[in-house]
């Protein structure tokens, strides 16, 4: 990794701001004004965050409609006769069933805890590193309101698509979207991301690994690892932190747009590569 990188993230992260949310999930949250609101949409929008923007993005429309463009408060009121607002709902592999127990679940959280917020604060401690057994304990927390029946649904009962909303750091994986939605809330409100944890530090934060930022991340020399997992995006959090060390997740909106955006393609493309403002530290865009 070389050390004059930082200048270069830097300016990649000016270049990257709020002029590009329409690439991203956010987009999606940002339209509510309400903070429980943006709890809430933040979450689901996170966890439905997989697949093509424009997809996801439509994905989102379609919940929101569900939910009178009123999401915490359509939560905190659910019961069985809400089940219908599900109907037909389908993204990949998330069906209306799935949908159902999450939202169902959520309502319950917020009934008890008063919001997300407030039950992510019960479970987070400003020790630790980074905030991998915070954001398990409050997934634990959240799990608890998830009903089969009228019992409590166990991890073994849950099925894959209601799976997908509670990925958990302590279980190996990068859990990309869980790290995206806490980037979200920890992060100040700088236009993109919106501020809503101010009690948790940034430095806490991990980046949000898929396999965009993951091979970005290695063709700037930021990690060796070939396997994108928990201690890839941890090595890359660590080598960020040599340019930012009180916020080093500031660069991952920004590193994302690349692979989204399809800016940094995935074999060397003279043409594009050539007009990379990253060429001058990138690993395997030498000799373009």
């Amino acid at each position: 990794m070389k050390p004059e990188l930082g200048p270069f993230l830097d300016q990649l992260a000016v270049k990257y701001g709020s002029q590009y949310l329409h690439s991203d999930p956010l987009l999606e949250v940002r339209r509510f004004d309400a903070p429980e609101d943006r709890e809430v949409a933040g979450f689901l929008a996170a966890s439905l965050s997989f697949g093509r923007v424009d997809l996801i993005l439509r994905a989102l429309q379609d919940l929101w409609d569900r939910l009178d463009q009123r999401p915490a408060e359509v939560l905190r009121g659910w019961n069985g006769r809400d089940k219908k607002r599900t109907q037909g709902f389908t993204y990949r592999w998330i069906r209306e069933e799935d949908l159902a127990v999450v939202l169902n679940g959520l309502g319950r959280a917020l009934r008890k805890e008063g919001s997300l917020r407030a039950l992510f604060l019960r479970q987070y401690e400003a020790t630790e590193p980074d905030l991998s057994l915070s954001m398990s304990r409050f997934l634990v927390s959240l799990q608890s309101h998830l009903r089969s029946g009228r019992r409590r649904m166990t991890w073994d009962e849950m099925p894959r698509g209601v799976r997908t909303f509670f990925s958990d750091p302590t279980r190996g994986a990068a859990c990309k979207r869980m790290q995206m939605y806490f980037r979200w809330l920890v992060r100040p409100d700088d236009g993109v991301d919106l501020g809503l944890l101010p009690e948790v530090s940034p430095a806490q934060l991990t980046m949000p690994l898929d396999t965009h930022v993951a091979r970005i991340s290695q063709n700037l020399g930021l990690t060796k690892r070939k396997s994108v997992d928990w201690k890839m995006a941890r090595e890359v959090t660590e080598a960020l932190q040599a340019f930012s060390p009180s916020d080093p997740v500031k660069y991952d909106f920004a590193l994302a747009r690349l692979g989204i955006l399809d800016a940094c393609p995935k074999r060397v493309e003279k043409k594009k590569c050539s007009s990379c403002s990253l060429l001058p530290v990138c690993q395997r865009g030498r000799g373009v």
